[in-house]
């Protein structure tokens, strides 16, 4: 703070004084009248948010006085990393649940399947709809997921591409033996095995697993490639007949499980690297 001129009755004085306070404008930072302890306005109004009266949220989280309410207790416990998982995760137990047992106990929603089923087979263009259903295929879907896992190594990752190969190698341990105790015939067929549809689950669980590995580089357009490619098999195998829109249905809640389990166990994977490497990179860095 610039020292207070001295008035002109003492300029002449030779003696040095100490410098006198002035009160008014200078005291704008200052500390509150009779040392409150709280700073004043220039002009002498309160401040309209002082420091030492902010309020915090319920969580934590930086208020305004008064202070604005935070979120729902009820979305806070639900938006917690666990039920990220869990609550998908029991959605698609739930709906696998219901169709698999309309399906096999022949409740109403299997006589409205095999109605839409039996409208819509044969509709659309045969070459587009053939197309469509055989992105589902071995010779199709695998391969793009081989190439995935292959880049994986290349980057040097060995659990990450193991996960994602144990994931696709689940598909036939969950899809066989239901499509032999539920015996579905086929729309167009008098052969039984159609439910759950092994070529949904192959689509889904080879893009989805090729999507999550490559999401962690910065490929974002991975996942929603991975959700059109699955869909489009659907909707081709719908479309020529091949199977029931409920045997699509639930073999995506099917599979939709292991590929939740699958992200998660990435994610933790990828952390663990992370703090690898940091450790590393820290034990190198010079201490003097």
């Amino acid at each position: 703070m610039r020292e207070t001129p001295r008035s002109q009755g003492t300029a002449g004085d030779t003696g040095a004084g100490h410098p006198q306070h002035r009160f008014g404008r200078a005291f704008a930072h200052t500390t509150g009248a009779f040392g409150s302890g709280t700073p004043h306005r220039s002009d002498g109004r309160p401040p309209q948010t002082p420091r030492g009266v902010r309020h915090t949220g319920p969580y934590g989280r930086p208020g305004t006085t008064p202070p604005v309410p935070g979120r729902p207790a009820f979305f806070s416990f639900f938006s917690r990393p666990g039920w990220r998982f869990w609550i998908p995760f029991a959605l698609c137990a739930a709906v696998f649940a219901l169709v698999t047992w309309q399906v096999s106990a022949d409740g109403p929603l299997r006589s409205a399947d095999e109605r839409v089923g039996q409208a819509l087979a044969g509709q659309g263009p045969r070459p587009m709809t053939e197309l469509l259903a055989d992105l589902g295929s071995m010779l199709v879907a695998v391969p793009v997921l081989a190439l995935a896992i292959g880049y994986g190594l290349w980057r040097g990752q060995r659990a990450r591409p193991l996960m994602a190969a144990l994931a696709m190698a689940a598909v036939p341990l969950l899809v066989v033996p239901l499509k032999i105790w539920i015996d579905r015939q086929g729309p167009l067929t008098d052969a039984t095995g159609y439910y759950p549809s092994g070529h949904t689950a192959t689509a889904m669980v080879a893009y989805g697993a090729a999507a999550l590995l490559l999401a962690p580089r910065g490929r974002t357009w991975a996942m929603p490639a991975a959700v059109l490619l699955t869909l489009a098999t659907g909707i081709g195998l719908v479309l020529r007949g091949y199977h029931w829109p409920l045997d699509v249905l639930g073999s995506l809640a099917l599979c939709g499980m292991p590929l939740l389990a699958l992200e998660r166990a990435l994610r933790a994977a990828g952390s663990r690297d992370l703090s690898r490497s940091t450790r590393r990179s820290s034990s190198r860095t010079p201490t003097g």
